[in-house]
């Protein structure tokens, strides 16, 4: 969503990816300090006067996603995307809604920078914990499910055009039912295509109880969904496959 939204008002896609120990060295700026020094040496080589102030300008600064996208100078507001904020920690979190309640960011050896116009935001959680209320309060939430047959069908055309329109229909299919079937972790649509891919590179046109059971990791990362798709039968998911993917 942010891709399309980036190329619909012609603003830059600035990205940054949360994860674990995430801090704001990472997130917002930090210092080049090999080019300071090398500024340094070369300064003290010419025998010069070294200033602080020169050592601490932009031009030494490591402007990172949340920096650029407060302080970008184009004409269009820049889209941020901050990709899975549950994967950071708390303290993170409280330090991201700091500054996208205020979009400013201080830097104590140069000042304040304000964005004139706030970039477009958004943000995505795989719940991997709870975001806070005063977070979710400022967002337009919106939940993206799983696509029902027709669209998934749709997206392999487009994403897997290799692979054969009737193996295509019968794997949107197959993975419809598999997701019925309260895993601990329901395949997405990213998974779809790389199954979908898998069958066609193994050179099968139609899906079969055998192939099925040899490539089920394509598209079932734990064991204990693998065992559980397995206990519903498999026979039974290809069996309803090639009926709805006819």
């Amino acid at each position: 969503m942010a891709k399309v939204l980036s190329r619909w008002t012609g603003g830059e896609l600035l990205r940054l990816q949360c994860y674990e120990g995430i801090d704001a060295a990472q997130a917002v700026y930090e210092w080049d300090y090999s080019r300071q020094l090398l500024h340094l040496r070369a300064v003290e080589a010419s025998h010069a006067e070294v200033h602080e102030d020169e050592l601490y300008s932009e031009r030494f600064l490591v402007k990172r996603p949340l920096l650029r996208a407060i302080d970008y100078r184009g004409e269009v507001p820049p889209v941020l995307l901050v990709d899975e904020v549950d994967r950071a920690d708390d303290e993170f979190e409280a330090f991201l809604l700091e500054i996208l309640s205020d979009y400013s960011v201080t830097v104590p050896e140069l000042g304040t920078f304000r964005a004139d116009v706030p970039p477009v935001v958004v943000l995505t959680s795989n719940r991997t914990r709870d975001l806070h209320d005063a977070l979710k309060r400022r967002c337009l939430y919106h939940w993206i499910s799983h696509p029902d047959f027709e669209r998934e069908l749709a997206i392999l055309r487009v994403r897997a055009p290799e692979v054969p329109e009737t193996l295509a229909r019968q794997v949107a299919a197959a993975t419809e039912t598999v997701r019925t079937f309260e895993l601990y972790k329901p395949p997405g649509v990213a998974e779809t295509i790389d199954w979908a891919m898998s069958l066609a590179a193994l050179g099968r046109s139609k899906l079969d109880e055998r192939t099925v059971e040899v490539t089920l990791g394509s598209l079932l990362k734990y064991r204990e969904d693998q065992d559980r798709v397995r206990s519903h039968g498999v026979a039974d998911i290809v069996r309803s496959a090639l009926l709805r993917g006819a």
